[in-house]
């Protein structure tokens, strides 16, 4: 072999060389990014910081409820009103270790109705309450002794079912210092 032969053989492997070593590292910036993207504080990702409640609408029939379990399982954290007569109520549902939870969503000394969920800890994103995500009792801060009452619903094609009557309940339930 001429050595231009050899020239352009060792020519052909540093490129070759240089164009895996750069493959290599676009790689590892995106799957950095990806990781960052996953574990930011605040997002749906893998840290279990905090996750902020999306709004969405419910389907209201009569007295029948519904919100999409997609929604829920999408988000993790989201809010819902359901408007009366006489005045607006606000709920959430979250999942939590696999199950899904729907408590009324009001703080009544702040009148806060948003709850971020960290880790197994809602905390109201007005005065920074805490309460426990699992039982809905209150952990410390000015609003700890209204705990945020279960709403009874069925998981039905989808969707998570409730009456008005248990959503009501519910709500007046957390307008109440204590456990009824």
């Amino acid at each position: 072999m001429s050595i231009q032969g050899r020239e352009e053989g060792e020519l052909r492997r540093t490129r070759t060389g240089r164009i895996r070593w750069v493959a290599i590292a676009a790689a590892i910036v995106v799957l950095a990014v990806l990781v960052v993207q996953l574990i930011q504080p605040g997002g749906n990702g893998l840290s279990g910081g905090p996750i902020k409640a999306e709004w969405v609408e419910p389907h209201v029939e009569g007295d029948v409820v519904s919100i999409s379990l997609a929604d829920v399982e999408r988000s993790r954290n989201i809010h819902f009103r359901v408007e009366t007569d006489n005045r607006d109520m606000h709920f959430m549902a979250y999942k939590l270790n696999g199950q899904i939870h729907v408590r009324a969503s009001v703080c009544p000394p702040c009148w806060g109705i948003e709850y971020s969920l960290d880790r197994d800890v809602l905390v109201c994103d007005m005065c920074g309450t805490t309460f426990r995500a699992r039982t809905g009792d209150g952990i410390r801060g000015p609003c700890d002794d209204y705990p945020k009452a279960a709403v009874a619903y069925d998981a039905v094609a989808g969707s998570i079912v409730m009456s008005r009557a248990d959503l009501s309940a519910a709500y007046e339930d957390t307008l109440e210092p204590g456990w009824p």
